[in-house]
């Protein structure tokens, strides 16, 4: 099994590598992937150190599958290249994910979708991820009609040039700056580029892939997208309108039985989900579960989760493990592939 990691130098490449190793993914070889300026660098990969080559030659080396996360124009560029040369394409950016001929996947949700012949994967928007995977078992049993959502966005989701911006500003130094502003000590409800329509495009992702993941046009949504001074991942206040009314006992009850779901909430306590908890963990984490009291069948939820992990890279590389149990990457799709010729 050759694995690729195309944009393997950075934060998502990096923590794409930490959970192949993590989770046991059978990797034989591993081909890190960047752009020129990086060729030649060294990453390690299980105690071995790997070069980083140019796309050109990743092809060239003929990988089973390989894990974009290097932007959306080097996907734009790259992935179909891969695909053409017989590589399944799994991609973390934007590019590929409203494509309509593209599945966008999140495993415990859609998996089923995929088919052998899907040669590039988009992975969803990581603050989409973590709503849908809360949102989607309670669709299944009240029917969700409309969404509003705010988020607490992680600098991490931003990238090292982000997190060098918050440190530096902290530590009182100058340096490279990701933002227009100071994101140390602020909230900056801005994040991607702002829409004709006054939204930004994080803001639309959230909107438009909740639909398609879900699989239902008419769930309404709206989002604010906002970063904050935090690093151990993305947070989200959420308040759902279903078509049907719900026992508030019964939400609990089908969230903490929902696989990679994890219900926080016993304000008693003072438990509630928190980043800082969340960090290098794979779970959603939902707390703060309560009704709203305005107005029928609504229901506030507040959802954390690890930007890199779930939102990214983990859920990249449970797609790759669930090609890999069909067989359709690895010795055995080849061998398949050589049965019907």
């Amino acid at each position: 099994m050759k694995v690729a990691v195309v944009g393997a130098t950075g934060l998502v490449g990096s923590k794409m590598m930490q959970v192949l190793a993590e989770r046991n993914f059978p990797v034989d070889e591993l081909i890190p992937v960047a752009s020129e300026k990086s060729v030649g660098k060294k990453v390690e990969f299980k105690e071995r150190k790997y070069t980083v080559v140019s796309p050109e030659t990743a092809i060239s080396m003929k990988p089973d599958v390989a894990l974009f996360s290097a932007g959306g124009s080097a996907s734009l560029e790259w992935a179909p290249k891969f695909a053409e040369a017989g590589i399944t394409v799994i991609d973390n950016s934007s590019a590929w994910r409203m494509d309509k001929t593209k599945k966008l996947v999140v495993p415990e949700i859609n998996a089923d979708a995929l088919a052998p012949d899907d040669k590039i994967i988009a992975n969803p928007n990581c603050s989409t991820i973590q709503m849908v995977m809360a949102l989607n078992p309670l669709h299944e049993k009240y029917q969700i009609k409309r969404v509003v959502v705010s988020t607490y966005q992680s600098v991490t989701g931003t990238g090292a040039k982000a997190v060098n911006q918050l440190m530096n500003e902290r530590n009182g130094k100058d340096g490279e700056k990701a933002y227009p502003y100071r994101i140390d000590m602020n909230a900056l409800p801005h994040i991607d580029v702002f829409q004709e329509n006054g939204y930004t495009k994080e803001e639309m992702k959230m909107v438009n892939e909740t639909r398609k993941i879900i699989g239902d046009d008419s769930i309404q949504v709206t989002a604010t997208a906002v970063r904050i001074p935090v690093m151990g991942g993305h947070s989200e206040s959420v308040n759902v309108e279903f078509a049907h009314e719900y026992e508030l006992k019964d939400i609990a009850d089908v969230l903490s039985h929902t696989p990679g779901v994890v219900v926080v909430d016993d304000v008693h306590k003072l438990k509630y989900p928190m980043p800082i908890d969340a960090h290098e963990r794979d779970e959603v984490f939902v707390g703060r579960i309560r009704r709203d009291e305005t107005q029928p069948n609504t229901l506030n939820l507040w959802i954390v989760s690890d930007n890199l992990r779930k939102g990214a890279a983990t859920n990249a590389v449970q797609i790759a493990e669930y090609l890999l149990q069909k067989g359709w990457i690895g010795k055995k799709s080849k061998v398949l592939s050589g049965q019907m010729a």
